[in-house]
């Protein structure tokens, strides 16, 4: 653990985080007289619930479902309000404003690359083999001296695929900073991920989110399972109530359902092979690329003539053509079977 704590900036190691009298004594208050609150309820309330009162700042209710569901300890779960939170809080945490640096894939999820550029923060990338394939070795090569945080993304966006556990985990033996796995999609890939590392790797943070698998998008709630002292300089620079009521009231409802997740990732598998199946056989259409998540990447013969075409039919993809190894492609989200069909209608449409 010393190690993560030389890695910390030292304004950071320093800091006097501000806090508040609910985070220490919510359990056992009866009577709310620390936070300025109005006491007589709220205008519009949602359901009866009472949001007159800030949220447990430490989403403790939450935290404590999923260590269950996980099997992970509570001390290392981290919950930001969506993952784009914790990105920029790592990078805020371990990176020197002008100095340090990232590293990341080529071609990856794009916040990686935005929160850097925020926070003064330079960006090195390491294209990608063949086949969108992952190579550790190239992956360290690439990266300086002052590279504080690897992100690596897996199954990645925008190409879908997951990425060797063999050459992820060379990077996360030998990277001399702080790794983090995106692991977004990971419920649609046939792999558990890396979650179950954390203990062994005090330096790896796995990011996960209530925004695919389970439907949960408009919630904006991420995860972090990490280290507990990387968790305890998140909780340290993070807001004060980060993460909303209404949202952890939802997160708890929705794993109370937790068994329908597996119904609904089937019908996303479903999906992605029917319209695998169908996109194959357009003239348009080039290849198809293996996917490990709710997407697929498309080449096509026109990419930017065809998602204008779509757009005309009110039908909305990604254009990804001018993304490192993607020219020339489209990146097409698995919908419901009736929004799978018209997509396809529509691109028959457009090759008449």
């Amino acid at each position: 653990m010393e190690q993560i704590e030389q890695l910390v900036r030292k304004n950071i190691r320093e800091l006097k985080p501000y806090t508040s009298a609910r985070a220490q004594f919510l359990d056992n208050a009866l009577t709310l007289l620390d936070a300025n609150e109005n006491p007589w309820g709220s205008i519009g309330m949602v359901e009866n619930q009472v949001l007159n009162r800030y949220p447990d700042p430490y989403q403790r209710a939450v935290k404590e479902k999923l260590a269950e569901t996980k099997h992970f300890p509570v001390s290392g779960i981290f919950l930001g309000n969506g993952s784009d939170e914790i990105i920029d809080l790592l990078i805020r945490i371990f990176c020197e404003p002008g100095q340090d640096k990232i590293i990341t894939t080529d071609p990856t999820y794009g916040m990686y690359k935005v929160s850097a550029a925020i926070n003064d923060i330079s960006v090195e990338e390491v294209l990608l083999d063949q086949g969108f394939k992952l190579s550790g070795d190239k992956f360290l090569v690439g990266s300086a001296p002052s590279t504080k945080l690897a992100f690596i993304c897996s199954p990645n966006n925008p190409t879908g695929n997951l990425m060797d556990k063999a050459e992820v985990l060379k990077i996360i033996q030998r990277f001399p900073g702080i790794v983090v796995i995106d692991e977004a999609y990971i419920e649609f890939a046939d792999d558990p991920g890396f979650v179950e590392y954390c203990s062994q790797y005090p330096n790896l943070v796995v990011m996960q989110t209530f925004s695919k698998a389970w439907g949960m998008a408009g919630i904006r709630l991420g995860i972090a399972y990490t280290s507990k002292v990387i968790v305890q300089y998140m909780n340290k620079v993070k807001p004060p109530y980060n993460v909303n009521q209404l949202t952890q009231k939802q997160a708890l409802t929705s794993m109370e359902d937790a068994h329908e997740i597996s119904m609904l990732v089937a019908k996303v598998k479903n999906g992605r092979d029917w319209l695998k199946k169908e996109l194959s056989v357009l003239n348009k259409v080039e290849e198809v690329y293996p996917s490990d998540a709710n997407f697929l990447l498309v080449k096509v013969s026109d990419a930017v003539s065809i998602f204008n075409s779509l757009v005309e039919q009110q039908i909305i993809v990604r254009d990804r053509s001018r993304v490192s190894l993607c020219e020339g492609c489209l990146r097409i989200t698995v919908g419901t079977e009736e929004e799978n069909q018209r997509l396809i209608d529509a691109l028959k449409l457009i090759e008449t």
